[in-house]
Parts: structure tokens; C-alpha cells; sequence
């Protein structure tokens, strides 16, 4: 095993809820070579880059691209690309998906719309339609952010594409380098860190039932990290593994201490306290970091079931 996946292991840092934040995901197929900043060195047109970057912000759009595993190669002719778009939010998860030959036509989305749930504009300019083949498994595999991503991400995407799971994507960016491999399960948005072959091939198969896997869970991308950490703190106190059981109300605080509300579907709520902690002992932010640092981690403090109105 490499020296940075050695010391990842070695310092086994609990995952926290260290997931992503994005309400809605944006993929584009983008074969050939990444750097760090994806969307404005690969072999996508860096001026379509930086105009999709200024077009989601403050969107609660994520765009990112993807790639099947394997090699890269891109000849540089026109042809056919999968998009993808996946909304996260709990009673209004959907995955929609569509090809385009010019990536351009991206820019004509209403992304606030998009932000908000809505797959109109998605449908409308890409001819886009609900995705019915199996849920999507994105593994973080860009190197260039971090070293381990593609020295753990890869052979992971691969070994799942060799397992059959037609869903597998390379992605450029999930976050949480130190727990990699990263995965993103889509249209849920739960991430997964540390992942092995078998529980992203049983966190798939929770999609399609429903259900989500906690083995390895960081969160749900839909909410900030306080959110998430109080969402799977009362997943685990109740056992409930139905993805869209629980729901994210409130938010009350601010770092380094978090009040949040955790609603059931049946009428029960928790407050639960989530305090911002550090990492120890030190740690890199990034596996393949030099420098030691001390990561930020959410920890649940306590978790308090509310009285139900009569």
C-alpha cells in the first residue's frame, strides 16, 4: 500500500459528517486528463469552464465532471456525452440524465431553478429524461487534488465496473480527500468514505430499495455539515435506514456550536447538538498533504426527541 494510504489508515479518523454540500449535482461526461481545477484545465473549453463556475454560484448547483473507468483517452472529436443532473433534497429526489454534443448548450439552464428542485430547464434544453438504469456510484479519482484519489479512487472504479455496476463514474471532486476513496451514490446524495468494493455495491442496491447504507455514510449532500451529522446521528439511535424518512428543519447557531432539528415522516422530531471539533492527534487535511494540520470534525453532542403536539 502507498505511503499515504498507509498513513490514512494509521491514523483512523472517525468519518464524522465530512460529506459534500450541494442541493443539486450537475455532471458533464468529460473524457482525457483533469487538473486540480477540473472545470478549467482538462480538455473542456476553459472559457465554458469559468462561465458554468460564475453561472451556479449561489445556485446550490455543483457541477462536476465524470468519466468512465478505465483509460482516458480523448481524440478530441465531437460526440456524444452523458449529462447528468441529480436533485438530493428529501421528498424530492430525482435523477435526470440526457447527451449532448456541444456542452455549450449547458449554459442555457435555469440554474436557480435547478438549485430549487426544478428539472424543467434540464428536460427542456437537453432533451433530458428520469434516469431509470442503476442509481449512480461517483468515485473521486482526480489525482491532481489529491494523490490518493486516484491511487485508491481508481482501482476502486474499476474493480466496480469490473463487478458489474453499470452505474460506476470517475468524478473530479467529492471532498474529504483524507477518508478516500470517496464515493457519491446518486439521486440520494449520500457519500461514503473509506469505501470498499462491497459496501458501494451494497449502498447501490439501498438505492434502489430505498434505503441507505450507514457503513461508511458522511452525510447527505443536501444539507450543511451540522445537518448531516444530526441526520445520521438519529438514523443510528433509530436504525432507520429509509432514505427519505428523515428530513432537516432547522438550523439554529453557529460554528463552533449548532442546534439542529430532525424531522420523521410520521411526526416525530429530535433537536440534536453538534459542536465543531478538531481532529487529534494532528493529521493532513489531504492524504497527500506534508503539512500536519487539525481537520475540522462535526461531533453530536447530544440528541434530544421532542414532545409530539396533541
Amino acid at each position: 500500500m502507498s505511503t499515504c494510504a498507509s498513513l490514512s489508515r494509521q491514523l483512523d479518523e472517525p468519518l464524522s459528517a465530512t460529506a459534500p454540500t450541494a442541493a443539486t449535482w450537475l455532471l458533464l461526461e468529460q473524457p482525457g486528463p483533469w487538473g486540480a481545477r477540473a472545470l478549467t484545465s482538462s480538455h473542456l473549453d476553459p472559457v465554458l469552464g469559468r462561465a458554468l463556475e460564475r453561472a451556479v454560484q449561489g445556485t446550490g448547483v455543483r457541477v462536476a465532471l465524470i468519466r468512465r473507468p478505465g483509460r482516458h483517452a480523448d481524440c478530441h472529436a465531437p460526440s456524444p456525452r452523458h449529462v447528468y443532473a441529480a436533485h438530493t433534497a428529501p421528498g424530492n429526489a430525482w435523477l435526470h440524465g440526457a447527451s449532448t454534443v456541444d456542452p455549450r448548450q449547458l449554459l442555457g439552464l435555469d440554474f436557480a431553478a435547478l438549485g430549487r428542485g426544478d428539472a424543467r430547464s434540464f428536460d427542456a434544453v437537453l432533451r433530458g429524461r428520469p434516469h431509470t438504469g442503476d442509481p449512480l456510484a461517483l468515485v473521486c479519482t482526480n489525482g491532481r487534488r489529491d494523490q490518493c484519489c486516484a491511487l485508491l479512487g481508481r482501482p476502486l472504479a474499476a474493480g466496480l465496473a469490473a463487478r458489474g455496476l453499470r452505474g460506476v463514474w470517475e468524478v473530479t471532486h467529492l471532498g474529504g480527500h483524507r477518508f478516500s476513496p470517496t464515493v457519491l451514490l446518486l439521486p440520494y446524495g449520500y457519500a461514503y468514505g473509506r469505501a470498499e468494493p462491497s459496501t458501494v455495491v451494497a449502498a447501490a442496491d439501498g438505492v434502489r430499495e430505498g434505503r441507505v447504507v450507514l457503513d461508511g455514510c458522511r452525510g447527505r449532500t443536501a444539507w450543511e455539515r451540522p445537518g448531516q451529522a444530526a441526520e445520521l446521528a438519529v438514523r443510528g439511535a433509530l436504525g432507520e435506514e429509509r432514505a427519505e424518512a428523515l428530513d432537516v428543519t432547522g438550523v439554529d447557531g453557529a460554528a463552533p456550536r449548532w442546534e439542529v432539528t430532525v424531522a420523521h415522516r410520521d411526526g416525530r422530531r429530535w433537536h440534536v447538538t453538534v459542536a465543531q471539533g478538531a481532529a487529534e492527534p494532528p493529521r493532513p487535511d489531504s492524504c497527500g498533504a506534508s503539512v500536519l494540520g487539525t481537520p475540522a470534525r462535526m461531533d453530536v453532542v447530544a440528541v434530544r426527541e421532542l414532545a409530539v403536539a396533541r
